[in-house]
């Protein structure tokens, strides 16, 4: 039985303007994701790679094009509504980690769910069990200035998954780290998804990464330059850009 597509993206175009010149960024990029798939976007610098996740995730509205995101229409929400939507099944991981200094990291990683105003006390006991599943049951209380970068990731993680997601983007998760550091967030980042069956999307310039995915898009000015599939573990419909 095919899987039900969580992302879909539709003639996605983005375009800045700079000075009297239109840029183009992304140039009508199309693609579908189905449910539990692991997927890399790959590409060099400039290439679009890091605005396309961030379109995908309706952190932005596109020039052109629609994203639908686990069956809603993006672009029919208010900027609040996208928030709200988020909030309710979206998952982030980002390369400069986006912790609020002035929490601790259990605090930190409570925040998702306390902004949905679920009870404390059940969501204080769940972010000790992810920072537990983390390796930081002894970090709690420490503030991100007193963790390394890679501890910092681990909670960045942990906020990420106690929202239990339905889907997980990740831009660059292990590029401000070192490489055994880097390789240990990644495992984590994988055990992770693979025990909630979470759906991820990875942007990441690292090629080694991008092939233990399931499948590696790769973006050159703008346009879906190849997709292929390193794994077959769901079906997949692929549009032409």
């Amino acid at each position: 039985m095919e899987s039900p597509n969580i992302l879909e993206i539709n003639n996605l175009t983005q375009q800045f303007t700079s000075g009297d010149k239109k840029l183009t960024v992304l140039d009508s990029v199309s693609f579908t994701v189905t449910e539990g798939t692991i997927c890399s976007i790959v590409g060099p610098s400039g290439s679009g790679k890091t605005t396309l996740l961030g379109l995908c995730a309706g952190l932005d509205r596109p020039t052109r094009g629609d994203v639908i995101l686990n069956g809603i229409r993006l672009g029919d929400l208010s900027e609040d509504e996208r928030a709200a939507a988020r909030n309710d099944f979206v998952g982030f991981v980002f390369q400069t980690f986006q912790l609020i200094p002035t929490l601790t990291a259990l605090e930190n990683v409570m925040v998702p769910l306390e902004l949905r105003g679920e009870a404390t006390k059940e969501v204080n006991r769940y972010a000790r069990e992810l920072l537990q599943e983390v390796g930081l049951g002894d970090r709690l209380h420490h503030y991100p200035t007193q963790l390394s970068g890679g501890e910092q990731q681990r909670v960045a993680i942990a906020r990420a998954f106690i929202n239990k997601p339905q889907i997980l983007f990740a831009d660059e998760p292990t590029g401000n780290l070192d490489a055994e550091t880097g390789e240990t967030i990644e495992e984590l980042i994988f055990d992770l998804n693979r025990a909630s069956g979470t759906t991820l999307v990875i942007v990441t310039h690292d090629l080694e990464l991008a092939h233990k995915c399931d499948r590696v898009i790769q973006l050159k000015n703008g346009k879906i330059d190849s997709d292929e599939w390193i794994r077959e573990t769901a079906t997949v419909n692929i549009k032409e850009a």
